[in-house]
């Protein structure tokens, strides 16, 4: 049975601020959340009946020592609390399925937006931030929801609570009129600071969680090179900061926890004295004096889940604020008309005219680099600046808005499907998701492609020509054996070959693979330059790296330099021909002809 989806259309959130946000939980859901309030309030008011009850027993059954009276009284009591024990199981289950039913639909917006804004993600917004929000700010936000059920009966509960005490005594119901407010009046400004604390506090938390992500990753890195006691250091000295930051929360928090407990019950013990000295001079009856003492009582319930739903108020308002944060984000506009991924546009912006691709292999053009790469060939790139190439790759893969133009059609007036259809740009360090090795290599159909996926054959085709059949070969299980998330338990070098596996069984029309071997040995890399060029016969590759194993394998060989192609040809060609070239491919710092630096326009003496 395939796993059922609590909400496979969210809908569209509000996030013209955190409260809006959280009003627009409440109204996809507003026949739950009535329910909720409707039993809620009820619930409250009826913890408000039990004093009365028990004020009538008193005057009506024991004072005036009719038993029958006396009987029927104390029934209704435990009727009412069978009905009060009902009506609370209700009311937690009811709230319960709210809570649930935001998250997930919290949960399921993040998602959406996680996939739509893809690669500028980790350029926007740090991987603990990402983790914090999705961990627990969805769960605090929901949390405020509480205030739509037990919330609103507290104030319905309040009102009844002093309209019912001016019947017996109005001197005792303005008592109550004013000293909640009075309360909320001392607790308010202790809930502003707790604001500022929690989001500071919330901040500090997403980055350490980032700091322990990236050292984690690196872990095997950070032991080799001898760091990782230095970072184990910062991280302490990072998580110190943080813990003092926590300890003002708890400051805080402690103040507030203290006051929610310590003031309804100084307001209990100032109504009853009122009322004791009001019975003792006969104002009111020895059963009101018993009722009194039970609402105010009572009135600690509605009041304690006010001033929690206010502290619940102040921290999911901190977190609603980072997740919208994360929802207003939006993709790089890379031009062209709309796509159906949804992708977005700066607005205003004007947008090249719908041009149709290439109907069959073509040539593509940079004009900022002046690179042409010919249709079906394989195109080495080697760039002085690994920034420059990683541009140039931006640019080819219509991830920036650029003038590139795919057989003589400018890139961004072509439907952004269609460019992600037919040209893969491919990184040494892209993302692998958990699962077997067989399902992390295997197409699936929704990727732009027709077909239940890639068989066995096609696997240990793409995994020979990326070298990696002894990877399969290592694990337990070969092509079963399950991966974790980033293939951790893989090396570097594994982790990279796998990567290209991938790619090559994607098959586009156009791969442009970065730096796809700088994490294996030079036989490997031999092996895969050679292999690599029969994989991709007729189709268009291109290959941004400094290796001479891998450039020595290309049809045509482009030197990138200040921005610029400078110098194309054979491998063979540009180590004769430009110095530059072949200072940067060989690697050879000692040559006395490349002592002196390049100058302006990046050429050498």
């Amino acid at each position: 049975m395939p796993p059922q989806i609590p909400h496979a259309d969210p809908g569209v959130p509000d996030t013209r601020g955190p409260l809006r946000y959280i009003w627009w939980l409440v109204r996809c859901q507003p026949w739950r959340v009535l329910r909720g309030s409707v039993i809620g309030t009820a619930w409250m008011i009826g913890l408000s009946v039990r004093p009365y009850l028990i004020a009538r027993a008193v005057d009506d059954g024991l004072r005036a020592d009719d038993t029958p009276a006396l009987l029927r009284w104390v029934a209704a009591i435990v009727v009412a609390g069978l009905l009060l024990s009902y009506l609370g199981i209700m009311r937690h289950r009811t709230m319960t399925f709210v809570r649930e039913d935001a998250t997930a639909r919290s949960a399921a917006v993040l998602l959406r937006q996680l996939s739509r804004i893809g690669a500028v993600l980790p350029r926007r917004l740090a991987t603990g931030e990402v983790a914090t929000v999705g961990g627990s700010d969805i769960g605090w936000t929901s949390q405020v929801l509480t205030l739509t059920g037990p919330g609103v009966g507290a104030v319905v509960a309040y009102g009844v609570i002093a309209v019912v005490l001016w019947s017996v005594s109005p001197l005792l119901a303005l008592c109550v009129l004013l000293g909640v407010p009075a309360i909320a009046l001392v607790v308010g400004p202790l809930l502003r600071r707790l604001e500022r604390a929690e989001s500071v506090y919330r901040q500090q938390q997403g980055l350490l969680t980032t700091r322990a992500g990236d050292i984690v990753a690196g872990l095997r890195v950070l032991a080799g090179v001898g760091g990782r006691g230095l970072f184990a250091r910062r991280y302490a000295e990072r998580s110190r900061r943080l813990l003092a930051e926590g300890y003002r929360v708890g400051a805080v928090n402690s103040w507030i926890d203290a006051l929610t407990v310590a003031l309804p019950g100084c307001f209990l013990a100032a109504v009853v004295w009122l009322a004791a000295r009001m019975a003792v001079a006969g104002e009111i009856t020895i059963g009101q004096l018993v009722a009194v003492y039970g609402y105010v009582a009572t009135l600690i319930v509605p009041v304690w889940f006010l001033l929690e739903g206010s502290y619940q108020l102040i921290r999911g308002r901190v977190a609603a604020r980072r997740i919208i944060a994360l929802l207003n984000l939006t993709p790089d506009d890379v031009g062209g008309p709309r796509s159906r991924t949804g992708a977005a546009a700066v607005p205003g912006a004007r947008r090249p005219e719908a041009v149709p691709a290439p109907p069959r292999p073509a040539d593509l053009h940079d004009p900022a680099t002046g690179l042409t790469v010919p249709a079906g060939r394989l195109t080495g790139v080697a760039a002085d600046d690994p920034a420059e190439a990683i541009a140039l790759a931006d640019r080819l893969g219509r991830y920036v808005v650029s003038d590139v133009t795919w057989g003589g059609a400018p890139l961004t007036g072509i439907g952004l499907d269609e460019v992600r259809a037919r040209i893969l740009v491919a990184d040494h360090d892209s993302y692998l998701f958990a699962g077997t090795l067989r399902e992390i290599l295997r197409r699936r159909p929704d990727d732009h492609r027709d077909g239940p996926g890639n068989g066995d054959d096609e696997i240990t085709a793409a995994l020979r020509a990326a070298s990696a059949e002894d990877v399969a070969e290592a694990l337990p299980d070969g092509l079963d054996t399950p991966i974790d998330a980033r293939a951790r338990t893989l090396s570097g070098g594994q982790r990279q070959r796998v990567r290209l596996a991938r790619a090559l069984l994607a098959e586009p029309e156009v791969l442009i693979l970065i730096d796809p071997t700088s994490a294996v040995d030079a036989h490997t890399e031999a092996r895969i330059a050679e292999r690599l060029r029969s994989a991709r016969a007729g189709l268009t590759t291109v290959v941004l790296a400094t290796s001479p194993l891998l450039l020595g394998h290309a049809d045509l060989v482009a030197h990138l330099r200040a921005g610029r192609i400078v110098a194309t040809g054979t491998h063979t060609d540009l180590l004769d021909e430009d110095l530059g070239y072949r200072r940067l491919v060989a690697r050879d710092s000692t040559d006395a002809e490349f002592d002196e630096p390049a100058d302006a326009e990046g050429a050498y003496p």
